[in-house]
């Protein structure tokens, strides 16, 4: 049975493993003490904006229109939120509002271009065609001179 031809309850639970995967990522990494990082000013802004921005996003995939966006929008926003508390039990880690803005930030952009502009969510979601295999050519026996 193709992905097509699943009744769509299945297609809604197989659409759900990204932004789990993704959100169990987020948990993991916020039990860590120190998470190894390029030293350069404030980008850990950039990597909440974009990670944040990629849940709203598989989060927003899961439905249609201005109640999905919403949904993704509010669900990436509280799980930044719970991610600062989250961080307040772990040595080392500390809550900053600025994490949960560059959060909301990242998931609002993503919400309102995956809603907003049709070209770039068809793009989204075409699937990739499965490549067929190249074979190797047959090696050819190198030709004696003689």
């Amino acid at each position: 049975m193709d992905k097509m031809s699943s009744p769509p309850s299945r297609r809604l639970h197989r659409a759900w493993v990204w932004p789990v995967v993704l959100a169990v990522g987020i948990f993991i990494a916020s039990t860590r003490s120190q998470i190894a990082e390029p030293d350069i000013s404030h980008i850990d802004k950039v990597a909440h904006f974009g990670v944040y921005g990629l849940l709203a996003t598989l989060l927003c995939r899961l439905g249609r229109g201005w109640r999905a966006a919403v949904f993704a929008l509010l669900a990436a926003s509280l799980y930044g939120i719970s991610d600062e508390w989250h961080q307040s039990f772990t040595p080392g880690r500390s809550v900053e509002v600025a994490d949960w803005v560059a959060d909301t930030s990242g998931a609002a952009l993503a919400v309102l271009l995956y809603t907003l502009w049709p070209r770039y969510r068809r793009w989204l979601e075409t699937r990739l065609e499965r490549k067929r295999r190249i074979e190797k050519p047959a090696e050819v026996a190198p030709s004696s001179g003689s």
